[in-house]
């Protein structure tokens, strides 16, 4: 298929459509504007519908009731926008509601910095909202990533009836590169899947016709609904767990780190690689659930050294690769914030110091 040049924002957008989404409630916010922007102007080409919701809090209810119709769903925010979606996920995730939310990062805590960062990966990995739900959240690097990632993640949305994030960053969003877009689902195909929904849809019903409804957790059914929640979280295990392995069958010295941040990385491995340096690079593709085995799995007898690579003051990632490394080697780190992009300069002099501290 011929690629086009698309900024992130906007292929995000137009994966979703043709992903079949048909509805779209955001609020304003920097750096993801150009989502409701997209789906502004493409959503009523194709008999979607677009909404600017009064804020953060009304758009993500907007898409919780869109959803309950069987319609494809997303939303869009950044950052501290996504902090205010926070009960609506937890809602989703409660009444096992199908929707993507996109979460294009700037900086923080607080109002922050609309510049790019990575500091909210506690927030979607671990605690998305309360009630202790979890979500697959997918971490791409490359725009053509945020294509594949967007797509898949409705049928995933819909294979678990849970909530799917995309977590990319400002660079991501705002940066323009070549992409190969999936195919258009089709009218048909598009209305075969919200018929397949219909049985949980709430949409009228005849009285002979009972529509199931989605569970949520209210009453004395509420054990039950977590254990199936959690159920479904165990299937993770097999059916969703992805890693990236660059240049490591023979590294003893590792990188890691994800989304743009590992992008930087791989320019400084080839280029430590060309001094000599056996180092390599393992990142996640999706963070959640984590791919703790690609990391407790590692050669520790000829991996001396780990850096941990993010735009992010305090490190964050780096909590799971501890969990999974358990003191078996040297982690450091490589970090910046507040808005400063990684660069291969950064990720080289930190690599070299850790060169040196476990190699001599």
């Amino acid at each position: 298929m011929a690629k086009v040049f698309m900024k992130g924002c906007e292929a995000i957008a137009e994966s979703a459509v043709r992903a079949g989404c048909r509805f779209f409630a955001g609020y304003p916010i920097t750096p993801q504007n150009e989502i409701p922007e997209y789906f502004a102007r493409r959503l009523p080409e194709i008999g979607g519908t677009f909404v600017q919701g009064e804020s953060e809090i009304a758009s993500v209810n907007m898409i919780y009731g869109a959803a309950q119709t069987g319609t494809r769903v997303m939303s869009s925010s950044s950052s501290t926008g996504i902090s205010l979606y926070s009960e609506g996920i937890s809602f989703l995730a409660s009444a096992r509601i199908p929707a993507v939310i996109v979460n294009v990062a700037r900086g923080g805590p607080g109002i922050g910095d609309i510049r790019p960062a990575q500091m909210d990966y506690l927030q979607a990995t671990k605690a998305s909202g309360n009630g202790g739900f979890r979500m697959i959240v997918y971490v791409p690097s490359t725009v053509q990533e945020c294509v594949d990632m967007v797509y898949e993640a409705f049928d995933v949305a819909f294979r678990d009836e849970n909530p799917v994030m995309i977590l990319a960053d400002g660079v991501l969003g705002t940066m323009m590169e070549p992409v190969v877009l999936p195919e258009m689902k089709s009218d048909a195909e598009v209305q075969s899947l919200k018929d397949a929904h219909r049985p949980k849809a709430i949409v009228g019903h005849p009285l002979a016709e009972r529509a199931l409804a989605h569970p949520g957790n209210i009453g004395e059914d509420h054990e039950l609904r977590n254990k199936q929640a959690a159920a479904m979280y165990e299937t993770w295990q097999t059916n969703s767990l992805r890693a990236e392995h660059f240049m490591d069958e023979d590294a003893d010295i590792l990188i890691a780190s994800y989304g743009i941040s590992a992008r930087v990385s791989k320019a400084a491995i080839r280029d430590l690689r060309k001094e000599g340096y056996k180092v390599g690079l393992i990142r996640p593709l999706i963070a959640s659930p984590f791919p703790y085995a690609d990391y407790e799995n590692i050669n520790f007898d000829r991996v001396k050294g780990i850096l941990d690579v993010e735009m992010s003051i305090p490190a964050l990632m780096k909590w799971d690769v501890e969990h999974a490394v358990r003191g078996r080697t040297p982690i450091r780190e490589c970090l910046r914030s507040g808005g400063n992009i990684m660069t291969k300069e950064k990720v080289l002099a930190e690599a070299h110091a850790l060169i040196k501290e476990v190699l001599g």
